[in-house]
């Protein structure tokens, strides 16, 4: 059984997801960074010095809070700021991961056409009689 979970856990698809899932990691780092600490504040400033992170409803009568991770601690609250945040997030990583593979598709070698097949044997037989009564 060890055997056979080595052969498996070995398999290239295994490897090339474990490689993958943790550079996405690493990757959605970079973009929570991004939109955390250069495009919101930059969307902040074109607003008037809104912090959308910060926005928030609360569900409950108990929540007096300013803050959205006081206001959490609170009571129940509905962060539509942090879900924006999120959703510019997953816009982000789409579009740079729709980048990504678009240049490396550019970057692969266009598959040749298959070369058309030759005419049967019929069709060539067929055509040898053609010509030799022709020739006649």
């Amino acid at each position: 059984m060890l055997e056979e979970f080595k052969k498996f856990a070995m398999r290239g698809n295994v490897v090339d997801l474990a490689i993958g899932v943790i550079i996405g990691a690493a990757f959605g780092g970079i973009v929570n960074s991004l939109v955390a600490d250069i495009i919101m504040p930059l969307v902040g400033a074109a607003t008037g010095g809104l912090d959308f992170s910060n926005y928030f409803l609360p569900l409950s009568s108990k929540v007096t809070a300013a803050s959205l991770a006081d206001a959490k601690k609170q009571g129940a609250v509905f962060a539509w700021g942090n879900f924006l945040t999120l959703v510019i997030n997953f816009l982000i990583i789409a579009w740079v991961l729709f980048l990504c593979i678009k240049g490396i598709n550019r970057l692969k070698a266009p598959e040749a056409p298959p070369a058309p097949a030759g005419p049967s044997a019929e069709v060539q037989l067929l055509t040898e009689i053609r010509d030799a009564l022709k020739t006649r």
